[in-house]
C-alpha cells in the first residue's frame, strides 16, 4: 500500500476541475482504495459530483461501493441521471438493488430506465425483495449450462465472455437439467482435469438450493453448518435464479448488528456524512433530540412529586442519576442480546415469558450484588446505615425493572409489528429513569425519619 498523501484531496480536486479525464483516472488509480475513499469525503458535495462525473464508470463504481448505501444513493442523486446509470451499470447485481431500494421510487425507476436492459432486469428481479432475505442478497452474476454441455465447449464460453470480472461467483459452474432447472454444480477446480469431451452430467454433484424468500437467519444458520463458499438460490419452480455467497451473509449480519446499535443509541434518519447539507444534518439528529425531551420531562416529573423529600435529604440527588443511569446499563445489556437472539433466529415474539423468566434471575443476582455496593458507598460516605438501605434497594429493585423491560419489550414490539431496535432504547430510558428515581425517592420519604438531620 502507498503511503498517504495528506493533500490527495487537494490533487484530486484540482484534476476534477481542470486535469483530462485519463489524467485524473490515472492520479485515481495510483491512490489506495482507503486513501482514494478519504480524499473524496474532503470534498464537498459539489466536488464529490465533478469527480466522480469525470472519472471512469467503473473506478466510480467501485468507490460508491464502499459508502454506506443511503449514502452511496443521495450522491448518486446528485449526478446526471446518464452518468448515474452509467456508474450502476458497473457495479455488481446486489450493489445495484442496495442502492436503488435506498432511493425513492421515481428516481430509482429513471435511473433504471437509463440503464443497460440486462443490469436493468436483473436489479428488478432483486428489488423485488426484502433486503435481507437469499433473493435480496444474492448476485445475479454466475455460470451456468446444460447438463450436456462439454467441457471443451464451457471452456470456449468462458474465454469468448471477455465482460466477466471479479464480480462474478465462479467457484462452481451450475449444471441445468433439459427444462432448465438446477441438475447439480461442479467446482471449477474439478474441470481443470477432466477431458474435454467429458459433460457437465459426469462431474455434477447433487446440491442443497435455497428458496429467494430464504431469511437471513436461516442463511447464517446454512453456513455455519457447511463449508460451501455460496448457495445457489431458486424460485418456486427450482429454476436458478441466484447465488448467495459467504461473504454476502456476513457482511447483512455485520451490518444488521450496527444497525440495531445505532438504533438503540438513538441515531435515526440514516446514515450521516459531514458534507452533507447543513439542514439535513441538523434534521436527522434534532429527531431524537426532540423525542428525549419529552421523555426527560416525564422523568424529572417524579421528581417534582418528591419534591419535599429531595429538599430534606439532599444526599439523594447525588444518587438519583447513579441509580437510574446503572440500572439502564444492566436494560441496555439485555436489550441487545434480544435483538440479536432475535436476528439470529434463536427466539420469537411468543417466548416473550421464558425470556422474562431468564432476564428476572440475572436482574435479581445483579441488583442485589450492585445494591449492595452503591448502599456501602452510601453508608460510607454520610455515615447513616439507612441511606445505604434507601440507595441500594432503590438499585437493586430498579436493576429487576430495567433488565425485564430490556429482554421482553424488543419481543412485544415486534409482536406488535413496530422495529424493537428503533423503540425498545426509548422506552427503556424512560421507564428507568421514571422508576429509578421513584424507587429512590418513595423509599426515602418511608424511612425520612431515620434520613433527615
Amino acid at each position: 500500500m502507498a503511503a498517504e498523501s495528506p493533500r490527495a484531496w487537494i490533487t484530486l480536486r484540482s484534476l476534477a476541475e481542470t486535469g483530462t479525464s485519463e489524467e485524473l483516472g490515472r492520479y485515481a488509480r495510483s491512490l489506495a482504495s482507503d486513501e482514494l475513499l478519504h480524499a473524496m469525503f474532503r470534498l464537498n458535495r459539489d466536488e464529490q459530483t465533478r469527480l466522480l462525473t469525470r472519472l471512469p464508470p467503473k473506478m466510480a463504481a467501485s468507490m460508491l461501493g464502499d459508502v454506506p448505501n443511503e449514502l452511496a444513493a443521495e450522491i448518486l442523486d446528485d449526478l446526471a441521471p446518464q452518468d448515474g446509470a452509467a456508474v450502476l451499470n458497473e457495479m455488481d447485481s446486489d450493489s445495484q438493488a442496495d442502492i436503488l431500494g435506498s432511493m425513492e421510487r421515481e428516481e430509482a425507476e429513471q435511473f433504471l430506465s437509463l440503464m443497460s436492459p440486462t443490469e436493468a432486469e436483473h436489479a428488478r428481479l432483486l428489488l423485488a425483495y426484502e433486503a435481507d432475505v437469499a433473493g435480496g442478497l444474492m448476485i445475479t452474476e454466475f455460470l451456468a449450462f446444460p447438463e450436456a454441455t462439454t467441457i471443451e465447449q464451457i471452456t470456449a464460453e468462458l474465454k469468448r465472455v471477455a465482460h466477466l470480472d471479479e464480480g462474478y461467483h465462479i467457484d462452481q459452474i451450475y449444471a441445468l437439467s433439459p427444462d432448465g432447472l438446477l441438475a447439480g454444480a461442479v467446482p471449477l477446480i474439478e474441470m481443470v482435469g477432466a477431458g474435454g469431451s467429458t459433460r457437465l452430467a459426469d462431474l455434477m454433484s447433487a446440491v442443497r438450493p435455497t428458496k429467494a424468500d430464504a431469511e437471513l437467519h436461516d442463511l447464517a444458520a446454512f453456513f455455519d453448518h457447511d463449508r460451501s463458499p455460496s448457495i445457489p438460490v431458486v424460485d418456486d419452480r427450482r429454476h436458478l435464479v441466484g447465488v448467495v455467497t459467504r461473504e454476502a451473509v456476513d457482511h447483512a449480519k455485520a451490518m444488521q448488528s450496527e444497525e440495531m446499535q445505532r438504533k438503540i443509541q438513538g441515531i435515526v434518519g440514516g446514515d450521516e456524512i459531514r458534507t452533507a447539507p447543513t439542514l439535513k444534518r441538523s434534521a436527522r439528529r434534532l429527531v431524537w433530540l426532540s423525542i428525549n425531551i419529552v421523555l426527560n420531562g416525564i422523568a424529572a416529573s417524579v421528581i417534582a412529586f418528591y419534591q419535599g423529600t429531595l429538599s430534606a435529604v439532599i444526599a439523594l440527588a447525588v444518587f438519583l442519576p447513579i441509580v437510574s443511569d446503572m440500572s439502564g446499563c444492566s436494560g441496555n445489556q439485555a436489550v441487545a442480546v434480544s435483538l440479536r437472539e432475535l436476528s439470529l433466529g434463536f427466539i420469537r415474539p411468543f417466548d416473550v415469558l421464558r425470556v422474562w423468566g431468564k432476564e428476572l434471575s440475572v436482574g435479581l443476582l445483579n441488583g442485589i450484588v450492585l445494591g449492595c455496593l452503591l448502599g456501602a458507598v452510601a453508608w460510607i460516605w454520610k455515615g447513616n446505615p439507612y441511606l445505604g438501605v434507601v440507595v441500594g434497594g432503590a438499585l437493586a429493585a430498579n436493576t429487576v425493572v430495567a433488565v425485564s423491560i430490556g429482554g421482553s419489550v424488543p419481543l412485544i414490539l415486534k409482536r406488535l409489528g413496530l422495529d424493537p431496535a428503533l423503540a425498545s432504547g426509548p422506552i427503556l430510558t424512560t421507564v428507568t429513569d421514571m422508576c429509578g428515581f421513584l424507587f429512590v425517592l418513595s423509599f426515602a420519604t418511608a424511612a425520612l425519619p431515620q434520613l433527615a438531620p
